[in-house]
């Protein structure tokens, strides 16, 4: 007679973040030249306090004028050699993907986004399963459904800071005091 045994339980391998996933100009939603450009930048940081170096965020948002349709350039293969292009430079794509540096920061280019005040972030990061989804918000709505549910301390954690240049400056707190909120889907 045979024991059953326990599946295994789910491992993770990597990160391979840094090499596989960044393209060439991932961090430019929107071009270089646009008067209305932003930055969003931050740091991600581990239960300890201690950035995390090798984390790659994901950042999906709704153009200027509220549409979620997005622009091909991200995934822009050169034609002859088959490799990865780049964006093209000139449009706003709704899409941006950036690893964190050596010092766990990380910076996007982007606009103002239209309709809803945030954008989302998918943020995939060594000891984790699955992606932890949450969003920026670069202004506050008192009417926005998400942040009305939450306490001043926790909606903080979702606020980006106003800076000079046109910046917004958003850490991200996988655990302890001042943990982001971070959202389920099902």
């Amino acid at each position: 007679m045979t024991t059953p045994h326990a599946p295994t339980p789910s491992q993770t391998i990597g990160p391979f973040y840094g090499h596989a996933l960044p393209a060439a100009g991932g961090p430019d939603i929107a071009p270089l030249a646009h008067p209305d450009r932003i930055t969003l930048h931050g740091y991600v940081y581990d239960g300890a306090g201690d950035p995390v170096h090798d984390a790659l965020l994901e950042i999906w948002q709704p153009a200027p004028d509220g549409s979620r349709t997005g622009a091909p350039g991200s995934l822009r293969r050169d034609p002859v050699t088959g490799r990865p292009a780049g964006r093209d430079g000139v449009t706003f794509t709704g899409f941006g993907r950036v690893p964190t540096d050596a010092d766990g920061h990380w910076a996007i280019h982007t606009l103002p986004p239209g309709g809803a005040p945030y954008l989302s972030i998918a943020l995939f990061a060594r000891g984790l399963l699955n992606q932890l989804y949450t969003r920026a918000y670069v202004r506050d709505d008192p009417d926005d459904a998400l942040l009305t549910t939450l306490d001043p301390g926790r909606r903080a954690t979702l606020l980006a800071q106003a800076g000079p240049h046109r910046a917004y400056r958003f850490d991200i707190r996988l655990q302890g005091e001042g943990e982001t909120v971070f959202l389920e889907f099902g």
